[in-house]
């Protein structure tokens, strides 16, 4: 009985080895959610620049497109080889 007591005992002292030790530790659980939690700190500060830079894009594009509109109807002007066509009502007599 003393045997299978001891040979118990001594699983129990390997599992708990492994357990705080081991590949697959506690400390090395801790590491790598340390690691998880910066990783996702960097994540969503870079998804905060990419949707930053994707609202400055499209304000620019925006922006360009009012000025274009604003030369073109306000100005007059025209694109580089680009045929300016108006057209005039008809007279009322």
């Amino acid at each position: 009985m003393r045997l299978i007591t001891l040979a118990l005992l001594a699983l129990l002292a390997l599992v708990h080895v492994e357990l705080w030790f081991g590949k697959g530790g506690v400390p090395r659980v801790m590491e790598l959610q340390a690691k998880l939690s910066a990783q996702q700190a960097d994540n969503d500060a870079a998804h905060a620049r990419n949707d930053q830079l994707s609202a400055e894009v499209r304000d620019f594009k925006e922006g360009l497109e009012m000025v274009e509109e604003k030369a073109r109807f306000e100005l007059g002007m025209i694109k580089p080889d680009e045929i300016y066509v108006q057209i005039s009502p008809p007279n009322k007599r």
